[in-house]
């Protein structure tokens, strides 16, 4: 058996939020998620990242860490990793094969993503692992991670509009689900929040007496470097004497925002008695690894930044990173999900003289290219070559054989997954 076709029959369930599910799972399994610490990461963009800074420094402070994200961009595997290392095929099947077995047939059917979120929780407490790093899948207060009654931390990176079929109309509305990761007492690290969505997540925090962070961004001190100013406690102390100076690998000026609050975290971990020292900090900022994020790759001997940039956040996020670069116009391949707001992810993205190449993603609810074409041109008149394509390969041939511009292939995580299976199986 393949991890694929054990999680098939549980694809039907779709997207179902709710913890009655996950809950009578996990405690048909002997309630692994009460064996382990936790770090629990919510917000619209950034989570992953976050959470690949504090699994990398973690794991170099020597702690045997657990970390748990999704979706995945090649392999199921990615989601589920002890130490930096994604879980093997065949222990995952272990695990899923443990899992179905504790399904009671009389009760609802958990969902795809309920089982795999089981079948972490299964795997951390098997390896006796010293603290997990969980992001939540959607939302928050009904997502299947939201099952720990005391976090470590928790952390809120951003909140905008997206997933609002689910998670309500209103930014508000998104962050009051956002919200309800933060449990009574336990310190919350929150990022730089939009007016409506600070003011609910600051009467949550207040409703539960949390310990509140609010770490101001990183400052780049040169290429590749930040320095982050330590948290105050009253006293306004630094880390140690000193602001730390680290490594920052990922790139985008929003790392500046997301290693800080990574780094309040881990502060926050220290007070708790873990021992974190400096040069784990900066060892493990140094080898954070987030693939699919501002990556800078090469297809055919030609440079190519993949992104998966789907909201509107994202794109200004992308959108600046590129104006960073001082190129004259950009090449845009992109493919959307129908669900997304395409109009505001091209509003942030196109300007006059870029070129746009649309394909379909392959294996998902894509949106069409032809309909996303029209949609271009009428939000930016002038760029220079609005084409579909349809696959990824022939718009990629096509945007490398016109133009010498920096080109960038954006607009879906599941898009950029395929560019990146596909580029493995083509370099075996």
């Amino acid at each position: 058996m393949d991890i694929d076709s054990l999680l098939q029959p549980f694809q039907k369930f779709g997207v179902h939020l709710g913890l009655e599910r996950i809950v009578k799972l996990l405690t048909n399994l002997g309630s692994p998620h009460h064996q382990v610490p936790v770090i629990h990461v919510a917000g619209t963009n950034g989570k992953g990242s976050v959470c690949a800074y504090l699994s990398s420094v973690l794991t170099e402070a020597g702690y045997r860490t657990g970390r748990y994200t999704s979706p995945h961009l090649v392999d199921w595997t990615e989601r589920i990793c002890l130490n930096e290392q994604p879980i093997s095929s065949e222990e995952f099947c272990k695990l899923l094969l443990q899992v179905e077995a504790a399904i009671d047939p009389d009760e609802e059917s958990p969902t795809q993503f309920e089982v795999v979120t089981a079948a972490a929780w299964l795997y951390f407490a098997q390896q006796k692992i010293d603290i997990a790093v969980v992001e939540v899948g959607l939302g928050g207060r009904l997502d299947a991670t939201n099952v720990c009654d005391q976090p470590l931390v928790t952390i809120i990176t951003s909140i905008s509009r997206e997933h609002w079929q689910q998670l309500g109309p209103t930014i508000a509305d998104i962050a009051r689900e956002k919200a309800g990761i933060l449990k009574p007492g336990c310190p919350a690290v929150i990022g730089p929040l939009p007016p409506d969505a600070e003011k609910v997540v600051r009467s949550r925090i207040l409703e539960l007496q949390c310990p509140i962070f609010t770490p101001q961004p990183a400052r780049q001190i040169s290429t590749g470097w930040a320095e982050y100013e330590r948290l105050g406690d009253g006293e306004n102390r630094r880390w140690g004497d000193h602001p730390i100076q680290y490594p920052l690998p990922l790139e985008g000026q929003i790392q500046l925002t997301n290693s800080a609050l990574a780094l309040a975290a881990l502060q926050i971990l220290q007070k708790q008695g873990w021992q974190i020292s400096e040069q784990a900090i900066i060892n493990g900022m140094a080898k954070t690894k987030w693939p699919g994020r501002m990556q800078w790759t090469t297809w055919k001997n030609h440079k190519l930044l993949l992104d998966g940039a789907h909201n509107p956040a994202a794109a200004q996020v992308l959108r600046d990173y590129v104006d960073s670069l001082d190129v004259q116009a950009v090449t845009w391949v992109m493919g959307m999900l129908s669900t997304k707001e395409h109009e505001k992810i091209f509003q942030a993205l196109l300007r006059p003289n870029d070129q746009l190449y649309l394909v379909p993603v392959p294996d998902h609810s894509s949106a069409h290219p032809s309909e996303l074409a029209q949609l271009a041109g009428n939000i930016c008149l002038k760029l220079s070559i609005c084409s579909t394509f349809p696959d990824l390969t022939s718009a990629l041939e096509a945007a490398f054989s016109l133009t010498d511009d920096l080109v960038v292939l954006c607009g879906s995580l599941y898009l950029v997954g395929h560019f990146l299976k596909e580029s493995i199986v083509t370099s075996q």
